[in-house]
């Protein structure tokens, strides 16, 4: 029998390995198969090696915990970690399998530990009632944060001259390599700046990862066509480009 396999996703380097050694020490048997640094990373490493179970910090740079949570809950069971408790009571008496509270006491640990051995047969949490807690959650959080100031414009460099680019322009990035290319409804120009992030940069209410090397500008949306296997399309207002969506990220859309 393979042994259980979990990710641990916190900005914060410190609290990963912290958490990585108390559960070394709890759960011998539990692989820890990766650290993710933050929401959208946590999703790509998800995809990469399908974990059974993740312990995801709430409150993270750009895509947080929350968001990542919309993602992964059908797939994974999920443990909340966070410095504010008030999540942390809702995630569990709504079913969040479990939460953690930092500083993460062993023996609180120790109980949770026991939770996830007795879940793992289980499917993971999911449905309406636990999307409405995710929201409720998201707004608290944002509350407790205050507004953030998102970016506004974006350098690139077009043969021999500068362009700023507002980013209300943009229509959508691609990776490419080590840079990203930036799309817009003038033209189309590489930066020095990753996918991931562009990604802790942009308002999440604008602009979304479909894909792990996509990011979409929700207002150039026409239209989302679902596909085979939870993957979808997104076609854009006024262009030819058609956006592959996959499983990830198809939560985007599901209220559309």
């Amino acid at each position: 029998m393979s042994h259980p396999t979990a990710l641990i996703a916190d900005d914060e380097p410190l609290l990963r390995e912290h958490l990585r050694a108390q559960l070394a020490r709890l759960w011998p048997e539990l692989e820890i198969v990766a650290d993710a640094r933050n929401g959208a990373e946590a999703v790509e490493l998800f995809d990469q090696h399908r974990p059974a179970i993740v312990f995801l910090d709430v409150h993270m740079p750009g895509l947080n915990g929350i968001e990542a949570a919309r993602s992964l809950a059908r797939r994974a069971q999920i443990v909340f970690v966070t410095a504010y408790e008030q999540y942390a009571v809702q995630a569990f008496e709504q079913g969040a399998i479990d939460y953690l509270v930092k500083p993460v006491d062993a023996a609180r640990l120790a109980d949770t530990v026991q939770r996830l051995q007795a879940r793992l047969g289980q499917a993971p949490a999911a449905g309406a009632a636990f999307d409405a807690l995710l929201e409720r959650i998201a707004g608290e959080l944002r509350q407790r944060t205050g507004p953030r100031t998102w970016l506004q414009w974006i350098r690139a460099s077009v043969g021999s001259r500068v362009r700023l680019i507002p980013v209300e322009q943009v229509a959508f990035m691609r990776a490419e390599g080590k840079y990203t290319s930036v799309v817009w409804m003038d033209g189309e120009a590489l930066i020095r700046k990753s996918i991931r992030e562009l990604g802790d940069e942009l308002d999440p209410d604008c602009f979304v990862q479909i894909h792990r090397s996509v990011i979409v500008n929700l207002h150039c949306v026409s239209e989302v066509v679902r596909g085979v296997n939870e993957t979808a399309d997104v076609h854009l207002r006024g262009r030819t480009e058609v956006l592959p969506v996959s499983r990830s990220y198809l939560h985007h859309f599901r209220q559309m």
